[in-house]
């Protein structure tokens, strides 16, 4: 930002006319003179190309006032900042990167989609803290909280099944993602759990996981991930190479809505790419608070570079004036 911390001063250009009207005038009455024998041959003479170097010293001198009358005005330049006056929420997102996650009945498949949707869910929070917890058959924390969401999303983006042993650790998941919350001192402490399937490893339960996050004043939306009836499945066959198979969609929603209602969340279902997005845009506008921001603006002077050039040109002037253009007197 950028401001004239006294702009009158700039009413001080209306004196400049006439000061150079009264330079004129006085200097008009003591014009210099030197007699000649035959003013004929004085009148003869010509005014040689060069004379208009003497005209350098008043543009100096014009030039020197009015640096000097920008400066005066102060010219400043401004940083704006915030201050953020009140704290965000504290949201982990537990992510299932199971085999069966690469179901195709969510497009691309169900991991894919659950990535995406999820990345832009955390574009768009704002001063909350985020983080990523990965489960399949165990659970890891890939990112602990943070305000860095493109560090989030990238980190997203890189799970993929294959990457934690094969199978659903939905306990697990839900205790790591509550473990990283289990430190937070925020008023709102958010889990969004997100499998298609039911728990089969881990040596905690959803239902332990469940009560560990209501112990904590932790708030657990679950979503279950899959259409309903069967879904077609990519298989790896070592002889027949990639195939496809139809797998019915095992999910264990009584258990996801336990978990939910345990911890006064909400669970949700989303059988196609449409419905997902609904359920992260609904969490969203649940999970929301008010922030009190502060702006406030540093100015700092910049008239000492301008002060300092029309000091120069007004000594410049003089010492000009004094030497090498200078008048007879």
């Amino acid at each position: 930002m950028f401001r004239f911390e006294a702009p009158w001063m700039f009413g001080l250009f209306a004196l400049l006319p006439v000061l150079l009207f009264l330079r004129h005038q006085w200097g008009a009455k003591r014009k210099a003179t030197l007699r000649f024998s035959a003013l004929e041959a004085a009148r003869e003479t010509k005014m040689g190309p060069g004379t208009w170097v003497f005209q350098i010293p008043a543009i100096l001198r014009f030039l020197a006032l009015a640096a000097l009358i920008v400066a005066l005005a102060r010219p400043q330049t401004g940083i704006t900042s915030e201050s953020v006056l009140t704290q965000g929420i504290d949201i982990v997102m537990a992510m299932d990167v199971s085999s069966s996650m690469l179901a195709e009945d969510l497009e691309p498949n169900r991991l894919e989609a659950a990535k995406q949707v999820a990345a832009e869910f955390a574009q768009g929070r704002r001063n909350d803290r985020l983080g990523l917890v990965a489960f399949a058959g165990q659970a890891y924390t890939q990112a602990p909280l943070t305000l860095d969401y493109g560090v989030i999303s990238g980190l997203m983006s890189e799970l993929d099944v294959g990457m934690i042993e094969d199978g659903t650790a939905v306990g697990m998941g839900l205790a790591t993602a509550v473990k990283r919350l289990q430190a937070s001192d925020a008023e709102s402490k958010v889990v969004v759990l997100l499998t298609d399937g039911r728990n089969n490893r881990g040596e905690i339960g959803p239902a332990t996981a469940a009560q560990m996050a209501q112990a904590l004043g932790i708030r657990v939306y679950t979503i279950g991930a899959g259409t309903r009836g069967t879904a077609r499945v990519p298989v790896d066959d070592p002889f027949q190479g990639r195939r496809y198979v139809n797998m019915r969609v095992d999910l264990d929603e009584p258990t996801l809505q336990e978990v939910a209602e345990t911890t006064g969340g909400r669970y949700f279902r989303a059988t196609d790419r449409e419905s997902l997005e609904a359920v992260y845009a609904e969490i969203d506008e649940l999970e929301t608070t008010e922030i009190q921001v502060e702006h406030f603006t540093r100015y700092g002077e910049r008239f000492p570079p301008i002060l300092a050039t029309g000091l120069f040109l007004l000594l410049l002037e003089i010492g000009l004036g004094q030497t090498a253009l200078r008048k007879l007197p």
